[in-house]
């Protein structure tokens, strides 16, 4: 998949025509793909190429950093998922820049002018161009002058409630994994490359990865049953723990992972872990002792979830 940063690395002309799939596509669940399909099918029929529009940072985070809510997935994380789904190109823009465009302006110089769009597909709830004054109305008029067709994508609904990141971001939280898996198609997972850390888990005879977060706040918390990639063929099973460990004295929320079966230096490496389901909430303990009777009692527990 071809990556754009810039507006200048925007090849112009366009080489092809494409289909122009809009949004911020964060967690990137089954109603984000029904937008990206129907950008995929578009592409082929024009025989052009499928291309994302997305923005760092999210419009949320751009505007009030404080309150913004937790990412779902990271900008890698998207980048390599919508690669898995057959995306073409994908065109990153800084969101302090699309946002000073007027509508109009955001249809003819960014959509028709950079990007050739020929078919943009939006969700039913799209809004663009400076104060979000863009519709979905406004981008068919404008559009057609320009000979663009528009695709507005209905909701996905769940057992009667409409998927969204913020319905997914709730069920995390509440520790709803079998909802959030139902509206991302998949397990949660988190990636990131592996880091050293305090060197505790393997002193108490449970050597974790610890993976670097990079967020401002984790959508996920607690104890959970994992499976782990980037490290084989096949995916590995373990435990796994976000937070900020209270134990020995809190801090940043970190994601550690106990691998099974597993002693192999993996610093520096790049992987994946998958939630599969959550065994309990973090807990502050009164002394390592006490925690480390619980990490057996965990590690039991993940293997029991992990082969049913």
């Amino acid at each position: 998949m071809r990556l754009y940063r810039t507006f200048a690395s925007l090849p112009r002309p366009a080489a092809e025509p494409r289909a122009v799939a809009v949004g911020v596509f964060d967690g990137l669940h089954i109603g984000h793909r029904a937008i990206l399909d129907r950008a995929r099918v578009s592409a082929g029929e024009l025989g052009g190429s499928s291309l994302v529009l997305t923005f760092e940072p999210t419009p949320k985070e751009f505007f009030s950093p404080e309150t913004a809510p937790p990412r779902l997935t990271r900008f890698r994380e998207r980048y390599e998922q919508l690669a898995a789904l057959g995306i073409d190109e994908l065109f990153c823009a800084r969101f302090g820049e699309i946002r000073q465009l007027a509508a109009r302006e955001f249809i003819d110089e960014l959509l028709v002018d950079r990007l050739g769009a020929r078919h943009v597909v939006v969700g039913d709830d799209f809004r663009f161009g400076a104060d979000r004054l863009g519709t979905v109305d406004a981008l068919r008029s404008y559009g057609a002058r320009h000979g663009i067709a528009v695709t507005e994508v209905p909701p996905v609904f769940w057992q009667g409630e409409r998927v969204s990141s913020t319905a997914i971001r709730q069920s995390l939280k509440a520790g709803d994994l079998a909802t959030a898996r139902a509206m991302l198609g998949r397990d949660y997972s988190i990636s990131g490359r592996v880091v050293r850390g305090l060197g505790l888990g393997r002193k108490l005879g449970f050597p974790t990865a610890n993976v670097n977060l990079k967020r401002l706040q984790a959508p996920i918390d607690g104890i959970f049953a994992a499976r782990v990639t980037g490290l084989g063929v096949a995916p590995l099973d373990g435990v796994a723990s976000v937070g900020s460990r209270p134990t020995i004295g809190g801090g940043r929320a970190l994601l550690e992972v106990l691998i099974f079966d597993f002693d192999r230096d993996i610093y520096g490496r790049y992987i994946t872990v998958e939630f599969v389901k959550r065994l309990r909430e973090e807990r502050h303990f009164a002394d390592l002792q006490s925690l480390q009777r619980q990490m057996h009692v965990d590690v039991a527990a993940a293997r029991a979830a992990l082969a049913g």
